[in-house]
């Protein structure tokens, strides 16, 4: 069974800096992609950023140049982050963690796991 827990959600005021953290555990094979989305009240869940397996990384318009992801395989294994700096009010949502991974080696397909969320609010 896989699983993606996300830690490190919160208040923080305007301009603060907040850091993710998403560890996925179970019986996984390997990992392709991993990424955060985000979910605002009332609006539908968007792609914050994401990283491939080669340390490619893909952000939102409204993230880049403050938000940054990374991902550690090898001190702790299997875990993305995101490192959001100069934070404002619209960041405020649920954040989710997604991973596209296989569990054996015998798979064709990648699948698409997701974290429960933590929420962000930026708010003074």
């Amino acid at each position: 069974q896989v699983q993606l827990v996300e830690s490190g959600g919160g208040l923080v005021q305007p301009g603060g800096s907040l850091r993710l953290s998403c560890a996925a555990s179970g019986s996984i094979f390997d990992i392709n992609a991993m990424g955060w989305y985000r979910q605002a009240p009332g609006k539908e869940r968007e792609l914050v950023a994401t990283i491939g397996s080669g340390r490619i990384t893909n952000y939102a318009d409204s993230v880049k140049g403050r938000f940054t992801i990374s991902r550690d395989n090898v001190k702790v294994k299997n875990t993305v982050y995101l490192q959001m700096n100069s934070l404002k009010p619209e960041d405020t949502a649920v954040y989710y963690c997604n991973a596209d991974l296989r569990v054996t080696p015998f798979q064709n397909k990648y699948l698409e796991f997701w974290g429960q969320g933590t929420l962000v609010t930026v708010s003074s």
